[in-house]
C-alpha cells in the first residue's frame, strides 16, 4: 500500500507544465493504448453462473494515480452512476410524496433532478481533496468517495410534516387533505443547513477522539433504527403507494392507489402491486447472486428497470407527467422560503453525528479496497477532510434546495458494527443502493479518480435532462417498494 503520489508535505516532484499535460491528453486521446488499452472488458460483463467456467485470471488493478484507458474510465465511471442512481433518487420521491411535503409532479420532478446534479458536483469536491490555504487541514478525501442524498433524514422528515399539518404549520383543505407545503420544506432546509455546522466543526477534532465519544454501540442502533422506519414506508409503496388511498372505509368500496383515475388503478395492498414489487426483489437477489460485475454493482437499477418492463406492459405507467416534464432543468428552477424550524433542531443535530461516523467508517473503507494505507497522517487528513466535505456537502446541498447529502454509508452494517464486526464490514455501508460504492471498486478493481469524475460528469447531465427525472418520477410506487424494503435488510454479497 503506497500513498506517497498524495501526501501531506511539500511535493519536491517536478511539476509538470502545460505542455506535458497537452501531450499527455492528445496521447490519451489519439492513441489505442489511451483509448481503450489492453484492458478485458470481457471480465466486467461475465456472470457468475454456477456451470460456467471462471477464469483464474484476475483483471488488473488501477490505483488512486495509475493510467487508465479513456474508454474504460468512461464505462465504470457511468456503472459508479447506475449504481448510485436509486439510492441518489428515492430520498426526494419519498420527502416530496404523500407522506412528506405532498408535493405537485412537476416539484418532485425538479427535486430528482437537482439531487442528481447537486450528487455530482458535491461527489467532485470528495474526490479532488482542496488544501485549505497556509493550514494543515483539507477538504475532501482524494478518493473515489462519492456522495449522494441522505436516507437518514427521511425517517426525521416524514415525522415532522406529520406533525406540520397536525399544528397547520403546513395547509389543509377543508376536507382534510393534505395540501402541498413548500414552507415546511424549506423549513427542513433551513435548519438542516445550521446543524451542518455541528459535523463542519467536529471535523477538526481527532478521529480517534470521535469514535471515543461517539462509539458505534451507540450509533449502530440509531442507523439500525433509521433503517427498519425505511422498511415501513417501504411497504407501503409495494402495496400501492402511501397517503389516504391506504386509508378503507367502514362502508363502500375502498379507494384506489395512486388515485382515482390512474392508469390501472387498483385498491392497496391488491395482489397485482404485491407482485409488481415481488419481481423488483426477486430480480435484485438474482443480479447480486449470479451477475457479472457490472450487474452486481448495478443490481439495484436493473431490478427497477424489470419492474418499469413489467409495469409498462401492463399499463401501470402514466406518461402525461413525462410529456409535460420541461427539456432540461437546473438548480433554482424552485426555490423555497428557508428558516430554522425549532422542534427539529435535536433530531437533525443527532443525524448529522450518525452521518459524521458513517462517513468515517466508509472513508476507511474506500482506503481500505484502494489498496491505500488506513492508518497514519495521511489517512487522518482524509478523515478530516472528508468529515469537513461532508458537512460542507449537507450545507450546501440545503442551499441547493436538497435535503443533506452524506458520504455513501449504509444502515445495516453500521448495525453489524454495532456488535463489532469490526471495520473490515464498513465498506458494506449504503442507505438504498449506498453500499455499492465500495463494492464497485472491488468487484472492478478500479480506485482511479478519472472513473469517480466520469461518475460525476454522468450524474449532472442526468439531472440536467429533466424528462430522465421525470421517467423516474413516473415509476409506479410498487416498483420503488420492491426496492426499498429489499435494501435495508441485504447487503452487497462481495
Amino acid at each position: 500500500m503506497d500513498d506517497s503520489p498524495d501526501r501531506i508535505g511539500p511535493n519536491m516532484a517536478p511539476k509538470q507544465t502545460f505542455g506535458d499535460k497537452a501531450r499527455g491528453l492528445v496521447r490519451s486521446l489519439s492513441s489505442k493504448d489511451g483509448l481503450i488499452g489492453d484492458y478485458d472488458y470481457a471480465f466486467l460483463f461475465t456472470p457468475n453462473l454456477p456451470f460456467m467456467h471462471k477464469s483464474l485470471r484476475a483483471a488488473p488493478f488501477f490505483g488512486l494515480h495509475d493510467r487508465m484507458p479513456l474508454v474504460l474510465a468512461l464505462l465504470l465511471g457511468f456503472q459508479h452512476a447506475l449504481s448510485m442512481l436509486a439510492g441518489v433518487i428515492s430520498p426526494p420521491i419519498i420527502i416530496a410524496g404523500a407522506g412528506g411535503a405532498n408535493f405537485p409532479t412537476a416539484t418532485s420532478q425538479y427535486l430528482v433532478s437537482t439531487s442528481l446534479i447537486v450528487c455530482g458536483i458535491l461527489s467532485s469536491v470528495q474526490i479532488t481533496r482542496f488544501h485549505i490555504y497556509k493550514s494543515p487541514y483539507y477538504v475532501g478525501t482524494g478518493l473515489i468517495s462519492v456522495v449522494g442524498t441522505s436516507f437518514a433524514i427521511i425517517p426525521v422528515a416524514t415525522g415532522t410534516f406529520a406533525q406540520m399539518y397536525k399544528t397547520g404549520y403546513c395547509p389543509t383543505a377543508a376536507d382534510g387533505t393534505k395540501l402541498p407545503c413548500p414552507e415546511g420544506y424549506g423549513a427542513l432546509l433551513g435548519t438542516a443547513c445550521v446543524c451542518a455546522l455541528l459535523e463542519i466543526a467536529l471535523s477538526f477534532t481527532s478521529p480517534t477522539y470521535l469514535k471515543k465519544f461517539f462509539p458505534p454501540l451507540v450509533t449502530g442502533p440509531t442507523v439500525a433504527l433509521i433503517g427498519i422506519s425505511l422498511v415501513q414506508s417501504g411497504f407501503q409503496d409495494w402495496a400501492g403507494g402511501a397517503g389516504s388511498c391506504m386509508i378503507r372505509p367502514p362502508t363502500g368500496a375502498p379507494p384506489l392507489c395512486p388515485y382515482a383515475g390512474a392508469p390501472h388503478a387498483l385498491p392497496w395492498g391488491s395482489a397485482q402491486y404485491i407482485g409488481l414489487g415481488f419481481s423488483v426483489f426477486v430480480t435484485i437477489i438474482i443480479c447480486e447472486r449470479w451477475g457479472s460485475p457490472i450487474m452486481k454493482s448495478c443490481a439495484v437499477v436493473l431490478g427497477l428497470l424489470v419492474g418499469c418492463i413489467i409495469a409498462g406492459a401492463t399499463g401501470y405507467f402514466d406518461r402525461s407527467t413525462i410529456d409535460a416534464a420541461p427539456a432540461v432543468s437546473f438548480i433554482w428552477v424552485h426555490t423555497f422560503p428557508l428558516r430554522v424550524y425549532g422542534p427539529i433542531v435535536l433530531p437533525l443535530l443527532a443525524v448529522y453525528i450518525v452521518l459524521m461516523m458513517e462517513a468515517i467508517g466508509d472513508i476507511t473503507a474506500t482506503c481500505d479496497v484502494s489498496r491505500l494505507e488506513v492508518e497514519g497522517r495521511l489517512f487522518d487528513s482524509r478523515i478530516q477532510g472528508g468529515v469537513l466535505a461532508d458537512g460542507f456537502n449537507g450545507m450546501l446541498a440545503g442551499l441547493c434546495t436538497i435535503t443533506p447529502m452524506s458520504t455513501f454509508a449504509q444502515v445495516c452494517i453500521v448495525a453489524l458494527s454495532w456488535l463489532d464486526f469490526g471495520p473490515s464490514t464498513a465498506w458494506l455501508d449504503g442507505g438504498v443502493d449506498k453500499e455499492q460504492n465500495n463494492g464497485v471498486i472491488a468487484l472492478t478493481r478500479c480506485a482511479n479518480r478519472k472513473a469517480g469524475y466520469a461518475a460525476c460528469f454522468f450524474l449532472v447531465i442526468m439531472g440536467i435532462f429533466s424528462k430522465f427525472a421525470a421517467a423516474l418520477v413516473a415509476i409506479p410506487s410498487p416498483v420503488l417498494g420492491g426496492m426499498t424494503v429489499r435494501n435495508p435488510f441485504f447487503t452487497h454479497p462481495h
